[in-house]
């Protein structure tokens, strides 16, 4: 008879652990579907809000945060934050755009942006590990002093850039026309598409969500913690300095005072997404779905015509809920 009463409790402990996870997975799916239906039918012209010329608008301005957020996720994930996002991407497309004028061959300017993204994160990962700086201090700090060497090598003005190719990497309309989107979208897609699978398929993506989980256990099967956080932050640092590049090609220029506080929509896009601030849960495609809820949520304000303040207090209201939403499920689990 006991066996007969306990079927039924695990069968419906069994069946909410699958709601759960059902809710986890599609949670940043629905919360994008009601964002567009939302402006949709606020704005009185759907017509307009989900034209295919509205769409290209948003996903090239998704383009920055999106490629962020993968870097966030890997940093989020193992139970770390970083607040030099914004000051990393200006410093790279300072240097990015120096490197253009100064003759250098743009692949290698592309580069350029990138190391210097990953000199950041490298430098905040080795603080992390090898001072035991919390990482909120730790990429606080680094948050000033990028900016202020993003201001120092540009003579604290912006440095315009000769045009190359870089310059179409984020436009609405792209050249050739085939391409439909615009190419920083296809290789935000790419990078997203190969990270979701160094994340789920490899040795290093099982690292991190490891010592997101438990870093004393991961220690003690034998990890090592602090050199993984340093790659972990490189890596991430990678992605931030393309988004610097990204900045540069969308501005033209390279300007130390952009992306003042894209750190905050990073981290929301990744919390939205599913992403856990106490580390050992995310994704790669729940961050890129909450970049969009970001990108459409800006844009159906700015049709609606509402000041920057009123966005600003929604994105603050959705960050709470996001990070309330994530401890009440962390409870219950």
């Amino acid at each position: 008879m006991r066996m007969d009463t306990d079927l039924p409790k695990a069968m419906s402990k069994r069946t909410q652990t699958v709601l759960r996870k059902w809710l986890t997975l599609m949670g940043p799916f629905l919360g994008l579907f009601a964002v567009i239906l939302f402006f949709a039918v606020i704005t009185g012209q759907p017509e307009k809000f989900l034209s295919p010329f509205n769409i290209r608008i948003i996903l090239s301005q998704t383009v920055i945060v999106a490629i962020c957020a993968i870097g966030m996720t890997l940093v989020i994930i193992s139970g770390g934050i970083d607040l030099s996002v914004g000051s990393a991407i200006a410093l790279a497309s300072v240097a990015t755009a120096l490197c253009v004028n100064g003759g250098i061959d743009p692949i290698l300017a592309v580069l350029v942006g990138m190391l210097v993204g990953g000199l950041v994160g490298f430098v905040n990962g080795a603080v992390i590990s090898g001072l035991r700086v919390v990482p909120f201090i730790a990429t606080l700090g680094m948050l000033g002093i990028a900016r202020g060497a993003a201001k120092w090598i540009a003579h604290q003005q912006p440095v315009d850039a000769v045009p190359t190719w870089i310059d179409g990497l984020v436009v609405n309309f792209p050249e050739p026309s085939w391409l439909i989107l615009a190419p920083g979208i296809w290789l935000a897609i790419a990078l997203a598409v190969l990270m979701a699978v160094v994340l789920r398929k490899t040795v290093f993506g099982r690292r991190v969500f490891a010592v997101g989980s438990n870093e004393a256990a991961a220690r003690a099967c034998g990890i090592s913690t602090n050199r993984l956080k340093i790659w972990i932050y490189g890596v991430a640092g990678l992605f931030f300095g393309l988004a610097g590049v990204m900045e540069m090609s969308r501005l033209r220029q390279g300007d130390p005072t952009v992306a003042v506080g894209t750190e905050l929509d990073v981290i929301a896009a990744v919390v939205i997404g599913g992403g856990s601030l106490n580390g050992g849960q995310g994704t790669i495609v729940g961050s890129i779905v909450g970049a969009l809820i970001m990108s459409f949520l800006r844009n159906g304000c700015q049709q609606m015509g509402w000041a920057n303040y009123i966005q600003e207090i929604i994105i603050g209201a959705i960050i709470i809920a996001a990070v309330a939403f994530d401890q009440i499920r962390l409870r219950r689990s």
